[in-house]
């Protein structure tokens, strides 16, 4: 039980209201600012304005998946209000106050260095990832589905990256009978893919790969799919750029050269919000009873 942890909830989409519906479950104490839209309310949660909030008894603060803007801005689904995240308010948190975000950038970086903050990552935790990447590989078929006039069997694709999400892409799309081949760097990565019974390619030989595909999934942060490489595409083929924003993909080009490619972050919360949702939600009670438990809660 999380009895007696003041919990800030900030902004968020869908998603956030599975983690608000858990953890006044688990009897923590929560506020939440940017949801004054929001019609259906919870026992044990309050809807305030964030200068309403007393900062000095907050525990901890629970940001949206993508965290913050570059200028601190935190994206609210269900209120009009512009909530910024500042130093000036984390400044006033007790010092075991911890900030939880999916993800973060150098705002957020060096928002909790300055505050002397603790800032967790959850997607940056194995098991949040690896979950995530189920509805991530279910929202990539749906846009395949949608955006392309073949079936997926039969079609070749090609995913960059074997990180987390990349091996459940290139799993699952072999799984419908695509011809996956799959771009890496690391020699540990080429020879897994081998082992998967997918195609390798080192991804430095991007240019000549693309030459037959039907689809591209980019999975990495970094600009990769180039304008050298769009031009060597088939003039057919989808691009869907699942990195975080801004991708790693030339859009501008892509659309001068009349190559659909669509970037999609976020797509959990978009195609299944309560499953992804929940997932946050069971990791985040565990991280606030540790938290509770180290006698660093407001309980204690």
């Amino acid at each position: 039980m999380l009895t007696g942890l003041n919990v800030a909830v900030i902004g968020g989409d869908a998603r956030q209201l599975e983690v608000i519906r858990k953890l006044t479950e688990l009897d923590a104490k929560l506020l939440l600012i940017g949801f004054d839209q929001l019609d259906h309310g919870f026992t044990g949660a309050t809807k305030v304005k964030i200068d309403e909030v007393q900062f000095n008894e907050i525990d901890a603060i629970i940001l949206p998946i993508p965290g913050t803007n570059n200028e601190g801005v935190v994206d609210t689904v269900f209120s009009n209000e512009e909530v910024v995240l500042s130093e000036e308010l984390l400044e006033q948190t007790p010092s075991h106050c911890t900030i939880y975000s999916g993800i973060s950038n150098s705002y957020l970086d060096n928002l909790v260095s300055s505050t002397n903050r603790k800032l967790i990552q959850l997607f940056e935790r194995d098991d949040v990832a690896i979950y995530n990447s189920i509805p991530t590989v279910e929202g990539t078929i749906m846009m395949v589905i949608q955006h392309t006039d073949i079936t997926i069997h039969g079609s070749t694709i090609a995913v960059l990256g074997l990180g987390r999400v990349g091996m459940s892409v290139a799993r699952t799309f072999a799984s419908l009978g695509a011809k996956v081949k799959v771009g890496a760097r690391d020699t540990a990565d080429l020879a897994r893919i081998t082992e998967m019974g997918l195609t390798p390619f080192h991804i430095d030989d991007i240019q000549r790969e693309v030459k037959d595909i039907d689809v591209c999934i980019n999975t990495i942060p970094s600009l990769l799919v180039t304008a050298k490489v769009i031009s060597n595409m088939p003039a057919h083929t989808l691009i869907v750029d699942l990195a975080s924003k801004p991708g790693g993909t030339d859009f501008r080009y892509a659309e001068k050269r009349g190559i659909k490619a669509l970037l999609a972050p976020g797509l959990p919360g978009i195609v299944a919000p309560k499953s992804a949702g929940q997932i946050v939600a069971n990791v985040l009670s565990q991280l606030l009873g540790e938290l509770k438990i180290d006698g660093k809660g407001s309980s204690s």
